[in-house]
């Protein structure tokens, strides 16, 4: 694999300001070059980077609606009227809804939760959904994750006597549903500070509002924040602003005193007793939670996530990761299946995008084989299958193609649709298939550039083994956690050299196991490249290389040491 490597660059103004700012903040100047490339460039904005405080948490009540959503919820409390907790069946959408769920239980039993059947129902607001609110009789629905575009849904819902708080984060269209609040930082008349909250963010902003209001301590509601830890890396949404001060207290929360649900997960992921990271969320904790939504009923992952003792916990966790076994197997089968189709009938090179339609393919599964897809083949992806009469999917994009803009031109076509800039979902009826194929394939010919459709690396800064102090790797931590928009640093050294002892190592000897100097040390590093191995020759050969890569601190029983992981080589 050809990687493009991409150079981030200070300005003339930037690197004037880049020792005064080391020597303001004490901080190596490597470090004080990342943070400008982030566009960090005063000292206030450097420590509320780097040290995040729960004070920088913007008031509540700037979100659209939120005065409105809180009288709302007082009333209903105060007249004990039936509420009903609404959310999609995804990580964000459960553990939304588990929040809140949690939170308003300790104030009254009038309160119950719905996840619609991702196969029966479809993704946001359904009607049984509404039925069910009347048949136990709901007067007033708070929805997570969805339900900003369900504007026949909450019509019916008004007509059935139901109120509706719709607390979202997806963009919204121009008219907005006729409820009685619609919480969204995405509201073109919003004037709330930052716009990438999860939908679980959103759902910790309506009870945090709710505190402050009637007088809870924000101690009360801080452990909830574990729960919106796991939906911001879950739902990849930028761990920026924010994002990045709501996961850092989080992670927290998840390392030092998790709710038995997410105890009873970390468990079975063999997380126990170890540093919890995003990554972990991400490839461990979060598809898991998901597998319920996707194999059998979100509402499992609900049930699991109000846990109230660690025997539930387990129990419940056992279950699920018998879901996600599952998962994975029909994962791998449909992928493969995916990646035959492509190989055999899709001309890659004269197509920019790929669009596959199956019926038999699991529901459940195919975002999944989307963002397989994108991987393999940097080109966005649309995966269909049939479901209740209707075809509907999921897509996943490349860097500098909005996917969502691209479906959403297609809207004429479509029964559904919503998401965000790299992943969204659609419906539309089986004859005009064939039309939105054509349609996204040369909107995505005309918008995808070559460039886009290579794996890119992009390089912070470029420094010599010398400049890799303890401090330096001390001060990366605080950097962390990393994630979309907050990124891993990346640095590149040129001309560095094998000692002698590198080796290839693992299941067909695919990675290299390195001891690399440069001129300015003696002393080896120690580095891993994964799938590397078509280099090791050439550096066992004593030629020069340069490396790009990240720098971890790893453990080892009771010894820490520094290891570069090695993204890419070149002669």
């Amino acid at each position: 694999m050809t990687y493009r490597w991409n150079y981030s660059t200070l300005s003339h103004d930037q690197k004037d300001k880049k020792d005064e700012l080391a020597k303001e903040l004490n901080l190596d100047p490597v470090l004080v070059e990342l943070l400008l490339t982030k566009g960090i460039e005063t000292e206030e904005e450097a420590r509320k980077f780097l040290y995040p405080e729960l004070n920088d948490l913007h008031d509540p009540f700037l979100l659209p609606d939120m005065e409105k959503a809180i009288l709302r919820i007082e009333k209903a409390l105060g007249n004990k009227e039936r509420i009903l907790v609404y959310g999609d069946y995804d990580v964000d959408g459960t553990t939304a809804v588990s929040l809140v769920y949690k939170f308003f239980r300790k104030i009254t039993s009038n309160i119950d939760y719905y996840i619609p059947d991702r196969y029966d129902e479809g993704y946001g607001i359904s009607f049984q959904g509404i039925d069910y609110a009347v048949e136990t009789d709901v007067k007033l629905i708070i929805s997570l994750d969805c339900g900003i575009k369900a504007l026949g849904k909450v019509a019916y819902a008004k007509e059935k006597g139901i109120d509706f708080i719709i607390c979202d984060h997806h963009m919204p269209d121009e008219q907005l549903p006729d409820a009685v609040a619609v919480v969204d930082a995405k509201r073109s008349d919003s004037i709330y500070p930052y716009n990438e909250l999860s939908g679980c963010g959103v759902g910790f902003k309506l009870v945090q509002a709710f505190s402050q209001r009637n007088g809870y301590d924000f101690s009360e509601i801080e452990p909830l924040l574990d729960l919106v830890a796991v939906s911001i890396a879950s739902d990849i949404v930028p761990l920026t602003g924010e994002n990045r001060t709501l996961i850092h207290y989080g992670l927290k929360q998840l390392n030092s005193n998790p709710s038995f649900g997410l105890r009873g997960i970390v468990e079975i992921c063999g997380l126990h007793r170890k540093r919890i990271t995003v990554n972990d969320i991400v490839f461990k904790i979060g598809p898991r939670i998901n597998a319920s939504g996707r194999m059998m009923n979100g509402k499992e992952a609900v049930e699991l996530m109000l846990a109230s003792d660690m025997t539930a916990a387990r129990e419940k966790s056992k279950l699920i990761d018998k879901y996600n076994v599952d998962r994975r197997e029909l994962d791998k089968k449909i992928t493969d299946e995916a990646i035959e189709h492509i190989d055999q009938h899709i001309d890659l090179e004269n197509q920019k995008s790929i669009v596959l339609y199956n019926e038999t393919w699991h529901k459940g599964i195919v975002g999944i084989v989307a963002s397989r897809l994108t991987e393999k083949y940097f080109r966005p992806a649309v995966v269909l299958t049939k479901s209740n009469g209707v075809i509907s999917g999921s897509a996943r994009s490349v860097p500098g193609f909005d996917v969502y803009k691209a479906i959403e031109s297609c809207r004429d076509i479509l029964e559904n649709f919503g998401g965000h800039t790299y992943a969204a979902g659609l419906t539309l009826r089986e004859e005009n298939l064939e039309e939105f194929r054509d349609r996204f394939n040369a909107l995505s010919f005309d918008q995808v550039k070559k460039r886009m459709m290579s794996p890119q690396i992009t390089v912070d800064a470029e420094i010599t083994f010398s400049r890799i102090t303890p401090e330096l790797v001390e001060g990366l931590s605080l950097f962390s956690p990393f994630g979309p928009e907050n990124e891993n640093p990346v640095f590149l050294t040129r001309a560095v050299y094998d000692t002698g002892n590198s080796k290839l190592v693992g299941k067909g000897n695919r990675h290299i196991k390195l001891e690399l100097i440069d001129e300015t040390v003696t002393s080896p590093l120690p580095g891993i490249a994964f799938s590397l191995q078509d280099h090791f020759k050439r550096i066992k050969d004593g030629l020069p290389v340069d490396i790009c890569y990240s720098i971890e601190k790893n453990t080892h029983g009771n010894k820490s040491f520094t290891q570069l992981m090695v993204k890419d080589i070149r002669i």
